[in-house]
């Protein structure tokens, strides 16, 4: 019984220790990682706002997307070139230009998933997104993950 407790609590340390590493993760990649914008694109406006979230997506993971051929596995990673134009806006890169940066991507059902299909904002203050445009990430130059920080408007203006 007390080896039983022993090995619940070791597990419980590894798994918190896991998480908590992830988060650290991420909190480095959104104070040091470059700063790029990526334009939404149009997205079903009854699936738009549900409760306090916007439905996201990207033009570029559906620029990936056409030049991914086969389709990758379910959960597989790839990275794609991209290039910054002067306002930090990424676009893919086309064939004979040297990328700028690599962003990861992951195949997830059956589409390209650039980290998050999701912006979550506070109860009551969804009109505030309404005018959304672009979204801010903050990309890590080794690995290429992408942490959204935040959406911003046509100016790229913070929302």
């Amino acid at each position: 019984m007390k080896l039983a407790r022993i090995w619940i609590a070791v597990g419980l340390v590894l798994v918190l220790g896991a998480v908590n590493y992830a988060i650290l993760a991420k909190e480095r990649i959104k104070s040091d990682g470059v700063q790029v914008y990526l334009d939404l694109a149009p997205v079903d406006p009854r699936s738009l706002m549900q409760g306090d979230y916007m439905a996201l997506r990207f033009r570029l993971a559906e620029e990936i997307s056409r030049g991914v051929a086969p389709k990758p596995d379910e959960g597989t990673f790839g990275h794609a070139g991209v290039m910054l134009d002067s306002r930090r806006v990424a676009h893919l890169a086309k064939a004979g230009e040297t990328p700028n940066l690599k962003i990861r991507y992951r195949m997830r059902n059956g589409a390209v998933w650039l980290g998050t299909n999701a912006f979550f904002f506070e109860e009551r203050t969804a009109e505030r997104y309404n005018g959304a445009a672009y979204g801010e990430f903050r990309v890590d130059v080794e690995s290429g993950e992408a942490v959204l920080v935040r959406l911003a408007d046509a100016q790229l203006n913070p929302l």
